[in-house]
């Protein structure tokens, strides 16, 4: 993996959530790495398995394949927990690096005015489909997890993720250019 800030590159290319990750773990490990964009996790797995990069982040689904067939060894994961399909990967706080923690995540949101009735439809509809077998499998396919918290609950989650990252861009001098 490599990472250098003073490649000459745009901010989104740096803030990618795979080069964020990586920059975190590079914070909290002081690993020398630099930083190469690519356009998409194709051009990265396929530089990865062709030897021409050392290390990689990326997400599990497009991974596994290359896993499962010896081409890429699993290192280790971002989950707080180890993941099904890897139960032999540790986490990266197992193996010494405590609070370093990155996983995708979506949600469902509604624009601010959204009268407070239709919020709460909204809630209960998804949390129900969160919450079935349907769901489940899908999810359980690409290691995912329904989650199906409240607004409430999902906003504090946001909040805290929007502190530990912005925490690591400070730490790390990113600007956007």
């Amino acid at each position: 993996m490599v990472y250098d800030r003073a490649y000459s590159q745009s901010a989104a290319e740096i803030l990618c959530p795979s080069s964020i990750a990586a920059e975190m773990l590079r914070s909290m490990t002081g690993i020398d790495v630099v930083h190469v964009p690519y356009k998409g996790t194709g051009p990265q797995i396929t530089d990865l398995i062709g030897g021409r990069t050392d290390a990689s982040s990326a997400g599990t689904p497009p991974l596994m394949p290359h896993i499962k067939s010896g081409k890429v060894r699993a290192i280790a994961v971002g989950m707080p927990k180890r993941i099904a399909a890897l139960p032999d990967v540790p986490t990266v706080a197992e193996q010494g690096y405590k609070g370093f923690e990155t996983s995708q995540w979506y949600g469902l949101m509604a624009p601010a005015k959204t009268p407070e009735a239709v919020v709460k439809r909204l809630h209960a509809e998804a949390a129900k489909a969160a919450k079935s077998k349907q769901v489940a499998e899908r999810f359980a396919a690409d290691n995912a997890i329904a989650v199906g918290n409240s607004p409430a609950e999902f906003a504090a989650f946001i909040k805290k993720e929007q502190e530990r990252w912005s925490d690591v861009v400070k730490k790390a001098n990113i600007k956007a250019e």
